[in-house]
């Protein structure tokens, strides 16, 4: 528990953020004209290591700032990535845990240097962005500072990676105030208030010309009889333009598909795919599959649709307690742009007793789940980074049970808390939000929370709160969702102490239901009672900007309230 004393110092130190970041809007209510970098730099969060970084040019205007900061970011992730390689060749003193934890780091790294690789590109074009462009580098800004952090978190939980951590510890920071910086001038220059929602067409590239039962696809003729073989119920809604198939494989364990496991028809999709070419199409065959299932970054628009809940199952059992990071004790881990599976349970049957345990674990930017089941204890459902949508699932789990810093909306969902060990408590979220500007939020729209039957059976000895705060700036909001009587009356409950309580942003809308009455919620300065208004900036369309992506996988969204 933080101080009364270093809570002050910190609370000033946010107020202060706040002035400069108020103030400084005026003087770039025209970012092409020239600022000093000691009043750009007011408007981070590290005004010192901003000013240290930048050049001392005061004819640059916030753009040259800007891709200055991009420029070093990159230089920093690279030299980063190579140091993690370092440690990794000389790995004799480590743990197979200390391994595990510079080997997310690496794959965290890697992705950094792909999403500022992508962002210098993008910003080189031009000074003015189109909204759906600005969106997406603030997502790739705002997902390299999650991956930084999560390396960090995994280093520090590994008592074995003392040594590589000590060593890694100063480019992190380092790394870390850096991207920090590059966000925030970025934020400032290119995305402007009251962009969300103010769309431009260009990503819809789906036109159908035949329907395969409800589901209108463009396919070969042998990929249609395939298709047609094995779907006969109805999946995906029907759209005007229709979802498009590049090609369509079967996994099924007694031989007679294309493949016996999930892993190899995922290695068999092509790498780098466009969704003008359409989706590569896995139909994953009733049964219990024990894979740990990795989509990675090259294997981009591919679909997974399995028999129905507890019919096609994805199953494992790695947990922190067997010496495995949070990160990598996923049984679905994705990292693959665009990425849709539907009609599938995910499973990590590791229980209560083993703590962190991760039936999926989502970094796959505009990636949607629908109609699946993700079962786990604590940690079920790791939201870490990008661009998601939930629809229709059902998600059990304990402590912290939907974490994360994504951009993320569950519709028409079932949230079910479950009995935890003896002595815990449940939370249903635990968002990871760490810097102002990161466009990140867990969204809950339309969804029932309910307890499980074991949990029901308890009598209320175990609490049930909506949610507490992983890190400083952690973002929740409930909207027209119904809360049983599971739920606490205070509603949320804090991490340690003051931390975060100010700088947070919890918020409900409009909930029914005994466990969302209102009066006995906390009063912390972070936790907010909104209105429409405010709630539409968490919906589909203007949040995750669901419009643009969503009707290419076929998947049902309401996109406002």
């Amino acid at each position: 528990m933080a101080s009364n004393s270093s809570y002050t110092i910190h609370l000033l130190a946010i107020l202060h953020f706040l002035y400069f970041s108020q103030s400084l809007a005026a003087v770039l209510e025209s970012s092409s004209s020239p600022v000093s970098p000691d009043t750009i730099c007011k408007s981070t969060l590290y005004p010192s290591f901003c000013k240290s970084l930048l050049p001392r040019n005061d004819s640059c205007n916030i753009y040259d700032y800007g891709h200055f900061s991009v420029r070093q970011s990159l230089s920093i992730a690279r030299n980063f990535l190579s140091l993690v390689d370092w440690y990794l060749n000389h790995q004799s003193t480590l743990s197979n845990i200390a391994i595990r934890a510079l080997e997310d780091c690496r794959l965290l790294a890697g992705l950094n240097m792909d999403f500022l690789l992508s962002t210098v590109e993008t910003i080189n074009s031009t000074k003015t962005l189109p909204s759906l462009q600005a969106d997406d580098v603030q997502t790739l800004l705002s997902a390299i500072l999650t991956n930084q952090q999560t390396c960090l978190d995994g280093l520090q939980a590994t008592a074995s990676a003392w040594s590589a951590k000590n060593g890694l510890s100063i480019p992190l920071s380092n790394g870390a105030m850096l991207y920090s910086v590059s966000l925030a001038l970025f934020t400032h220059g290119w995305v402007h208030q009251g962009m969300k929602g103010k769309l431009q067409t260009g990503r819809k590239l789906i036109f159908s010309d035949m329907e395969v039962g409800c589901l209108p696809l463009r396919m070969s003729n042998r990929n249609r009889e395939i298709y047609e073989s094995v779907n006969r119920r109805n999946l995906l809604q029907t759209t005007q333009d229709g979802v498009l198939v590049s090609d369509v494989v079967v996994v099924n364990q007694d031989g007679t598909g294309n493949f016996t496991t999930i892993n190899g028809a995922v290695a068999a999709a092509p790498n780098n795919s466009d969704i003008s070419n359409g989706y590569f199409l896995i139909y994953v065959v009733a049964g219990v599959y024990e894979e740990y299932v990795s989509i990675m970054k090259n294997k981009k628009i591919l679909m997974m649709i399995g028999d129905g809940i507890n019919q096609t199952v994805i199953t494992g059992n790695r947990s922190k307690v067997d010496g495995w990071t949070t990160f990598n004790s996923a049984t679905l881990a994705v990292v693959g742009q665009g990425f849709v599976a539907v009609n599938i349970t995910f499973r990590n049957t590791a229980g209560a007793i083993k703590d962190q345990a991760v039936a999926v674990r989502n970094g796959a930017d505009m990636s949607t789940f629908y109609n699946c089941s993700l079962e786990g204890y604590q940690d079920t459902l790791y939201t870490h980074s990008l661009r998601q949508f939930y629809r229709e699932c059902d998600i059990y789990g304990t402590v912290d049970f939907i974490f994360g810093n994504a951009a993320v909306v569950f519709q028409n969902c079932n949230l079910y808390p479950r009995l935890p060990m003896h002595g815990q408590f449940n939370a249903i979220t635990a968002q990871s939000r760490t810097d102002p500007n990161q466009n990140t939020d867990t969204s809950i729209h339309n969804c029932n929370i309910r307890a499980t039957h074991d949990l029901a059976s308890s009598n209320g000895t175990v609490k049930t709160y909506l949610g507490r705060p992983l890190k400083e700036y952690s973002r929740t909001v409930y909207m027209q969702s119904f809360m049983d009587s599971l739920i606490d009356p205070s509603g949320w409950i804090e991490w340690s102490g003051n931390f975060s309580l100010s700088t947070l942003y919890y918020a409900e809308y409009n909930n029914t239901g005994p466990g969302s009455v209102i009066p006995s919620r906390v009063t912390w300065p972070g936790y907010h009672v909104i209105n429409a208004t405010n709630a539409a900036n968490f919906t589909v369309s203007n949040f995750i900007l669901g419009d643009d992506w969503l009707p290419a996988t076929g998947v049902p969204y309401t996109g406002l309230l």
